[in-house]
């Protein structure tokens, strides 16, 4: 909705996904650190197998955040130096659990109801215990609503969450921040 309106994206979970965990340097330390449990047989890093086990323990989790958060933000300098006079949407799954608000001009947070968000992780094909999981690492979300700037509610249609987005560019244009 965001691209359809003039911003640049970059989705974090995908540039890690696609581009992170493809890089022959990680695929290095993760097989140094977990070994070929966490690998497909093509020696790529298996996502599901690498969650099951640093969602298992904390000490794994950080371990693993510390090698990938460093290139994911080398890229969203990169980017953002790339095309400077372009608006950027950041999508940032954990933006308050590292302390990343100064980054940004303002924050967006799209929130559901805990019932949704794990039915939507149930249906990406990950299952309950392990959805329970990741979000018991994250910040509670009435906490991140309270430190957000502007909250979409995202339990309805896909026209009701249109319409907070226009409702929300709109409130972004009188506040004079440079949208098209």
């Amino acid at each position: 909705m965001l691209v359809t309106a003039g911003f640049e994206c970059l989705d974090s979970d995908k540039t890690i996904r696609e581009v992170i965990l493809k890089d022959p340097l990680v695929m290095d330390a993760i097989r140094g650190k977990f070994g070929a449990i966490v690998l497909r047989e093509d020696g790529s890093v298996d996502r599901s197998k690498l969650a099951s086990v640093v969602f298992a323990r904390d000490e794994d989790r950080i371990w693993l955040e510390e090698l990938t958060h460093p290139c994911l933000f080398q890229i969203w300098r990169s980017e953002l130096q790339a095309k400077p006079d372009k608006l950027w949407a950041l999508e940032v799954p954990l933006l308050f659990e590292k302390q990343l608000e100064i980054w940004f001009d303002f924050i967006v947070c799209v929130a559901s109801s805990s019932e949704q968000q794990l039915a939507r992780l149930e249906q990406r094909g990950i299952p309950r215990p392990l959805a329970e999981q990741r979000i018991s690492k994250q910040l509670p979300l009435a906490h991140k609503i309270e430190l957000s700037d502007i909250v979409l509610w995202n339990d309805g249609s896909i026209s009701f969450l249109q319409s907070q987005v226009d409702v929300m560019i709109a409130d972004l244009r009188k506040r004079a921040v440079r949208i098209p």
